[in-house]
């Protein structure tokens, strides 16, 4: 019943060439959506936005969330009725290596969104899609809440931070009335189409099918896991509820519960049994920069505001990835392979 709110309406997607942006994009064109996606070309190959020609389906505008005139001209052209604002330079390690890009793109780019929004207005629904680390982390083994300090401690976290206080501003400022605004602070996501160099799941796939043993670098910091639909459902579920009821505005965690709390050792694990054939050996150096030994959410705002829980636990979100990649692997068309589990998803209880 979610995704029939969709149908018809005009829908925004910022940073839709990115894995979730497609697999967001794929949800709403079943749904009956009129897409518009706005990003940088995908900067990996392949890529899951390629392979599924999801742009086949949309209106893909390929733009820079830096450029405000373009950007601002495509809200005036769109007429948006919900915004998803996906993109940003979204990896921790290129935020030690162009920190500068970083936070031009995560903050003026999020300024830039919003300030589109509110010159041209008609927006009724605004989701800011940030991440877990937007917290000031001083390894505490209880799950981060909503009214912690914002204070990410690398250039990527923390330009997620700053994100999330200029969306604050421009709510109080300028969206008191018409449009509902939130952010959601998601886990890591992991999902079948995920080509991001650097990410753990990513990193074990491209060792198994090339027959290598995967090299783990920090095997015993503890992340939330969860599988990108989890995530991508309650991006929907926000904007559609806040669509309805501007009180359900504000700014919100998602995460996989205490299942999926786990170490990078017990998820590589995890990989290995599913694929079969292959093992996972802790790595001789560190990966070079610093990360947090634990890192946990606190999704009970989550469950109690939208009686909402989790689908998928941890093992089968990497079931669910490794089915998808090695479907792909074999032959079969990506664009095939998200739709049958976005059904399964959707469609389970």
């Amino acid at each position: 019943m979610m995704l029939d709110f969709y149908k018809g309406k005009n829908i925004f997607i910022s940073g839709h060439t990115g894995f979730k942006g497609t697999w967001l994009s794929k949800i709403l064109i079943m749904a009956g959506a009129n897409v518009t996606g706005y990003a940088l070309r995908p900067d990996t190959e392949p890529n899951l936005f390629e392979l599924s020609y999801i742009d086949k389906n949309i209106n893909s505008i390929i733009g820079d969330v830096r450029d405000f005139e373009l950007l601002k001209n495509c809200f005036d052209s769109v007429k948006p009725d919900i915004v998803f604002h996906l993109a940003a330079q979204p990896l921790v390690s290129a935020g030690y290596d162009m920190p500068r890009y970083t936070f031009e793109t995560n903050v003026m780019g999020t300024v830039n969104i919003l300030e589109s929004m509110r010159l041209s207005g008609g927006v009724k629904s605004f989701v800011n899609i940030t991440t877990d680390k937007v917290y000031r982390n001083n390894v505490t083994a209880r799950g981060f809440k909503e009214e912690d300090c914002l204070d990410g401690y690398d250039p990527y976290s923390n330009s997620k931070s700053c994100s999330e206080l200029v969306t604050n501003s421009y709510r109080n400022s300028f969206f008191t009335d018409n449009t509902a605004i939130s952010t959601v602070r998601a886990g890591n996501v992991i999902g079948g189409g995920d080509f991001a160099p650097g990410r753990i799941i990513p990193d074990c796939i491209r060792a198994a099918a090339a027959g290598e043993n995967i090299e783990v670098f920090n095997p015993y910091a503890v992340r939330p896991y969860q599988h990108v639909l989890e995530a991508l459902g309650v991006y929907l579920m926000i904007a559609e509820k806040q669509y309805s009821n501007i009180e359900y505005s504000g700014c919100y965690n998602v995460g996989p519960g205490e299942c999926g709390c786990i170490n990078n050792e017990s998820l590589v694990q995890m990989f290995c049994d599913e694929w079969g054939g292959i093992s996972w050996h802790e790595a001789d150096n560190k990966n070079g920069f610093h990360e947090a030994d634990i890192l946990r959410l606190d999704c009970s705002k989550l469950q109690s505001v939208f009686n909402w829980r989790p689908k998928w636990c941890i093992s089968t979100a990497v079931k669910k990835t490794v089915e998808w990649t090695k479907a792909f692997l074999n032959g079969e068309n990506p664009d095939d392979i998200m739709e049958k589990q976005i059904k399964e998803f959707f469609l389970s209880d």
